[in-house]
């Protein structure tokens, strides 16, 4: 990654986001098919939210499933991730893609952003 964009600051975090992480100003985060896992997943995005900096994007790939399963035992349909960025403050998410899931209904990638002012 570094080779190919030489000018791009990234650092790698390996960290549970169910936890205290001791991070914050991010500029970008990516939760990609690990949200599912999580019970309160609108306590995990209201945590994300701060530690993203102002206009800081958040990244979500998840199943669009609307009934647990043993793979997705807490499914954020997209719909579903729509009302939660609403009460923590987040931007409305954009859908960026979806595509067939191998094992059930449709995968998605949304993104929303820490606003740079409160939102009225």
């Amino acid at each position: 990654m570094r080779e190919r964009f030489p000018e791009l600051d990234l650092q790698l975090l390996a960290r549970d986001f169910a936890t205290l992480l001791g991070v914050s100003d991010l500029d970008g985060i990516i939760m990609a098919n690990s949200l599912h896992f999580q019970r309160d997943a609108q306590g995990i995005l209201s945590r994300a939210k701060e530690w993203l900096t102002p206009g800081g994007k958040l990244v979500i790939v998840e199943y669009d499933v609307a009934w647990p399963n043993p793979w997705v035992p807490f499914p954020v349909p997209f719909r579903q991730l729509y009302g939660i960025t609403e009460v923590v403050g987040l931007t409305r998410p954009r859908l960026l893609a979806t595509r067939p899931s191998r094992y059930h209904g449709r995968v998605y990638s949304a993104i929303a952003q820490r606003p740079t002012r409160p939102i009225a």
